[in-house]
């Protein structure tokens, strides 16, 4: 069965005033038969897989992504085990370092991420009492990240990946996590479904805006070939100009980076991410005409 034949994975955030009805949407995926639904770090992440683990049956539910410092490495054994077994063993305990700007949110100073996420990783699985865990997937995007999760860890999760790099990406996994099919690799895809090609391209052109901005991300992009639209970025954000930060945005990378468009042609990208070895895409749904359940009502029409 390709990623085209059932309703790929998706990502769900809970916001304030809005959790029954998520959780009631929770259960119109799995109906759908679902691929999953992996929650995001804005939010309570782990409250909502809680709420998913005892609300739906059957559906693959993860983290994409837990932030290794927003709490004690401790209480996230806690949390992550509890969870693995109310859900039956559906859980996937994504985690990453995230970015600066969250960290100054945070008030922290982080170290290297890789070696915090080394020390994470086994501080984690040292954890007394804590029960069983279950997989742990590493959030990555540039090489080495990519690397120390084929070496400590059960899955790697991109977001906003480029298509043509992947192949690239996972060639620095052991040869035997490549061919494991039990071992996690996923993406978030950022995903406007229009038959207004161009108004679903802007739809995305404006999420991926805010991470353009991002030092890591552009060092990824300019690995993946976009070397061009990185530089145009980086010249308008040298100037102020967050609106050219946008502008330097092309179709291209978007085709790239993002799904958007009518569903046949999303259902021929998704088909085409699955080639390049992404074994769980996860769309980001975003509508041009509302927010978060517009999308997925948009979604859920196209499938």
């Amino acid at each position: 069965m390709t990623v085209t034949d059932k309703l790929p994975a998706v990502c769900l955030a809970a916001m304030p005033g809005r959790w029954q009805a998520t959780l009631d949407l929770a259960r119109e995926l799995e109906r759908r038969d679902c691929a999953g639904i992996y929650c995001a770090s804005f939010g309570d992440g782990m409250g909502l897989c809680e709420a998913l683990a005892l609300t739906t049956e059957r559906i693959a539910i993860g983290t994409a992504i837990a932030v290794i410092y927003s709490r004690h490495v401790s209480d996230w054994a806690q949390s992550a085990a509890s969870i693995h077994e109310l859900s039956g063993g559906r859980f996937h305990f994504g985690v990453g370092v995230s970015h600066a700007p969250v960290h100054k949110r945070m008030g922290i100073t982080p170290g290297r991420p890789l070696t915090d996420m080394r020390r994470f990783v086994e501080e984690l699985r040292a954890v007394p009492r804590a029960g069983a865990l279950p997989p742990l997937v590493l959030a990555g995007l540039r090489d080495p990240m990519v690397r120390l999760a084929g070496e400590i860890a059960d899955g790697v999760v991109f977001a906003n990946a480029s298509r043509r790099h992947m192949a690239h990406s996972l060639s620095v996994l052991p040869e035997a996590k490549r061919a494991d099919t039990a071992f996690f690799v996923g993406n978030m895809i950022p995903t406007c479904i229009s038959e207004d090609v161009a108004a679903a391209a802007a739809v995305n052109r404006k999420t991926l805006s805010g991470y353009v901005i991002l030092p890591n991300y552009r060092e990824y992009w300019k690995a993946a070939g976009w070397v061009d639209e990185m530089a145009a970025v980086e010249r308008a954000l040298g100037a102020g100009d967050r609106e050219g930060v946008t502008r330097a945005l092309s179709d291209r990378w978007l085709e790239d980076t993002t799904l958007f468009g009518p569903i046949t042609r999303i259902r021929d990208q998704l088909a085409a991410w699955q080639d390049a070895g992404v074994r769980q895409p996860i769309l980001v749904p975003s509508s041009i005409s509302g927010g978060q359940m517009k999308a997925f009502a948009e979604l859920l029409a196209a499938f």
